[in-house]
């Protein structure tokens, strides 16, 4: 008789609001795809509950997870050492347990630069990063590194968009050739002509308030310019149909999003999963 183990490995994401986030259902597809007793939850945990969270997956020896809003800086602290790409960055979104210690990584700004390359090589291009929170910050800095020419962070928050141009501009530019600048968000934003990528790497138009209407002079969108969107659900924002209809070419946040829960999917487990089996998990979900 084989022996029997009844313990499942234990991932997780972390979040507030959380309900929304369909992270699950690729990596348990991709956790059955490739034979792996390994689950993963979705947990809502307020800010002033995160420390309590993370000792939680200490006590119960949690493989790994990742971090949503609005824990990815927060949550430093509370672990035992960065990646240098998180360090860099200042902003986790994947803790991965090295024996016993917590580990905190970024992957959202490789997986969004690995949804980019499928339509356009950032090497030499003009991007325009609205936002400038966690996931900004590691877009920004692995555009960056992937060899952008120049980023402008356009933020409501001055203090926290000038950090983030202060971190490309000073850090960031001492690896690699880069310049960076901070516009005030005031009103609607006008895109400059020259601008080869526009990013929305804020929540407005996430689920449930989904015709949320980006403060944006849609006249100023070329079909020259990538547009891109990193909210997942929907897959199809407000501004995704927006910018199709003007004839540019679109990137939705379900390749940033699986191509980051691949990265991290592999540091968990040491297994490379199939990208295809999580996309198809979560067009399915949406599809319902």
């Amino acid at each position: 008789m084989a022996e029997l183990n009844f313990k499942q490995e234990l991932t997780s994401v972390f979040g507030q609001p959380v309900a929304e986030n369909p992270t699950q259902a690729m990596m348990e597809a991709a956790y059955r795809h490739h034979g792996l007793a390994w689950r993963y939850l979705t947990i809502e945990v307020s800010p002033e509950d995160l420390p309590a969270a993370v000792q939680g997956m200490r006590a119960m020896n949690f493989r790994g997870g990742n971090l949503t809003i609005p824990h990815k800086v927060a949550v430093i602290p509370l672990l035992d050492r960065l990646s240098e790409a998180a360090k860099l960055m200042g902003a986790v979104n994947c803790i991965v347990r090295e024996g016993s210690e917590l580990v905190g990584e970024n992957t959202d700004g490789k997986g969004f630069v690995e949804s980019l390359q499928a339509v356009c090589s950032p090497v030499g291009k003009r991007i325009v990063m609205l936002g400038a929170g966690g996931a900004a910050r590691a877009m920004s800095v692995e555009l960056a590194l992937a060899g952008a020419r120049e980023i402008t962070i356009v933020n409501r928050s001055r203090e926290r968009g000038e950090t983030l141009v202060q971190l490309l501009n000073g850090p960031v530019r001492e690896r690699v050739d880069i310049t960076a600048q901070f516009v005030p968000w005031e009103g609607d934003y006008e895109v400059p002509a020259e601008t080869d990528v526009l990013i929305n790497a804020t929540s407005i138009g996430l689920y449930p308030d989904v015709e949320a209407r980006i403060p944006l002079r849609l006249e100023t969108i070329t079909p020259r310019m990538v547009v891109a969107d990193v909210i997942p659900n929907p897959p199809e924002t407000r501004l995704v149909r927006e910018a199709r209809a003007l004839g540019c070419q679109v990137l939705d946040g379900l390749g940033m999003l699986v191509n980051q829960g691949v990265i991290g999917f592999r540091l968990w487990t040491g297994v490379t999963p199939d990208a295809a089996v999580m996309r198809r998990a979560l067009e399915e979900v949406f599809a319902g």
